[in-house]
């Protein structure tokens, strides 16, 4: 007797995807906040090799238990080094960098701007992902929040929180090509593709700490400076990453970027708790139109709402 096949599992946010995405928001959040904390001591360079040297030992440990293997040869390493420098060293550098010029709040709302730099980098670069009419709309608005973002309070031209601010939108652009890169990844092990990765990236960055930020001509950095450090690369990057990963395989790569919204609520609410940071109203206002242009981009939201809306009144 030949059983009819099960459908497919319906990819959805249940209490526990929630629960995961809720924690990958502060996690990724904490990366703002521990990393001005971490950068009243160390260098951008610095922090950034400690970040992916060590994420990537933990996860290279993680995949030889989990039996994947590695690129055997140097054609196949070469994608992984391109991710690498898109995704963790241009990034992190420049998030680390601007962080010395600006709040882990106002940080962390700048590169709630990826989605936006991801639609624009995606029409061009990909078949299957041009800019619809929702998706212009919302790149449009995204582009006004960012110009408010970027205007200084007072109209008083202060060249380093501007270069600040600069430096984060960069990296939120290195971020959405990345986006598009990361699709010649599909069908491969998510573990496998964050440790080599991760792996690339530490080779690219030991040679430039050595050579911009040689250790022996720093000073010895507090345990305070430390321990952020070693919780950026265990807590933010590496077990963030299996988040990352799980929330995509329970519930598909569109629902696991809502954490783009939540993650400046954590770093914000961490910043002011904890620096004492101020977000002035136009940072909050440019927050609101980039929050309004990624629900206008992702286009579900709106969608419930024409649902509910044409659904039929209830009978009494």
């Amino acid at each position: 007797m030949t059983q009819t096949p099960k459908p497919p599992t319906e990819l959805r946010m249940g209490p526990a995807e929630w629960g995961l995405l809720l924690l990958l928001s502060i996690l990724w959040g904490g990366t703002f906040f521990l990393g001005k904390i971490a950068r009243a001591e160390l260098s951008a360079f610095t922090i950034v090799l400690f970040r992916v040297g060590i994420a990537a030992a933990l996860l290279a440990v993680a995949a030889w238990f989990s039996g994947l293997a590695f690129p055997k040869d140097l054609k196949g390493w070469w994608p992984f080094l391109v991710m690498g420098l898109l995704n963790n060293v241009i990034p992190f550098s420049l998030i680390f960098w601007g962080q010395r010029e600006i709040g882990a709040g106002l940080a962390a709302v700048l590169n709630a701007s990826t989605p936006l730099f991801g639609a624009i980098v995606a029409h061009y670069a990909t078949e299957d992902e041009k800019l619809r009419s929702n998706r212009l709309v919302g790149v449009l608005i995204g582009i006004a929040g960012v110009a408010v973002l970027v205007g200084v309070p007072g109209g008083a031209m202060d060249v380093s929180r501007i270069m600040g601010m600069g430096a984060v939108l960069l990296a939120s652009f290195s971020y959405g090509v990345s986006g598009a890169w990361a699709k010649r990844f599909r069908g491969l092990a998510p573990l496998t593709t964050s440790a080599c990765q991760l792996t690339c990236s530490t080779a690219i960055m030991a040679p430039l700490v050595l050579v911009f930020d040689p250790p022996w001509a720093q000073s010895v950095p507090s345990l305070k400076a430390m321990l952020c450090v070693l919780a950026i690369a265990v807590l933010c990057t590496a077990l963030a990453y299996v988040i990352f990963f799980t929330i995509i395989s329970r519930a598909g790569a569109s629902n696991v970027l809502l954490v783009t919204l939540l993650v400046p609520f954590s770093a914000t609410g961490l910043g002011i708790a904890f620096l004492g940071e101020q977000l002035h109203a136009t940072d909050l206002a440019g927050a609101a139109l980039v929050g309004f242009a990624l629900l206008v981009i992702d286009g579900r939201p709106f969608a419930a709402l024409r649902r509910l809306a044409s659904s039929p009144a209830p009978v009494d």
